[in-house]
């Protein structure tokens, strides 16, 4: 299993990154999580406009799903060989409805479903897609917001997404002895103290180590932030190895 970093910064894209956007590869399948500001050009670095076979969205603020308007332009009016076929797309109740609104004016009340295959996320689902097998958690963020467990059913090789989320048990559970806990770390410590909001570095140091897993990579981290203070925070709680999500970093699993 491959994880590509996509887009990492938090709230509005960086001078060096989108945001949130990871792309999670397997026996030729290719699953994104999240597609926020600036994610669908960067994307194609790393694969082809229209080689994703599924899109799962953690919630629906702008910087994990925005970019999803501009998709819908790529798949609904691509002139060679015509329409796209529905790609399945997870996503909080009224996905659909708030893609469209974001996009303002589509063709027809049912464009939008024309080339996404919209399926509704609820807490403790579990799918499989492709080599995938992938469970749901709802965390603590203003909007309904969901964590996810991606393991490779063949290898049972894990990754856990915490999207974006404040102190919350659940996610803890998820990320139970995961091979890599992709972690948010927006707030400093000792500066930003808003319940369900967001982690900060030592929240999510101390996350991965109630977790047991075995890597920490620290993401959507908002360029007002001093990274490498919530770095330093993050290894003070976490015993194993972390580092900071970058635009265009792969991890093998």
């Amino acid at each position: 299993m491959k994880l590509t970093v996509v887009g990492c910064s938090g709230s509005f894209p960086s001078a060096e990154s989108a945001c949130s956007s990871y792309l999670v590869e397997a026996d030729g399948y290719r699953l994104l999580l999240d597609m926020g500001n600036g994610a669908l050009g960067e994307l194609q670095r790393h694969a082809g406009l229209y080689d994703l076979d599924a899109i799962v969205l953690s919630h629906l603020h702008a910087d994990h799903c925005i970019d999803m308007c501009g998709y819908f332009v790529a798949r609904y009016y691509r002139h060679e060989g015509g329409r796209c076929e529905p790609i399945p797309v997870f996503g909080p109740q009224g996905t659909e409805q708030r893609l469209a609104l974001a996009y303002g004016d589509t063709p027809s009340d049912s464009a939008m479903s024309e080339v996404f295959d919209f399926h509704t996320l609820v807490t403790g689902a579990a799918f499989e897609l492709g080599p995938f097998a992938i469970t749901t958690v709802k965390v603590a963020h203003p909007v309904e917001a969901y964590a996810f467990r991606v393991v490779h059913e063949d290898s049972g090789r894990t990754l856990v997404y915490s999207g974006d989320t404040g102190r919350c048990g659940a996610l803890a559970e998820l990320a139970r002895h995961a091979d890599l806990f992709l972690c948010e770390a927006s707030f400093t410590h000792g500066k930003e103290s808003i319940p369900d909001l967001h982690l900060n570095g030592r929240e999510a140091g101390e996350c991965a180590q109630s977790a047991g897993v075995g890597r920490l990579v620290l993401t959507h981290i908002p360029p007002w932030t001093d990274a490498k203070v919530n770095l330093r925070d993050a290894k003070d709680a976490f015993g194993g190895p972390v580092e900071l999500a970058r635009a265009g970093a792969v991890y093998e699993l």
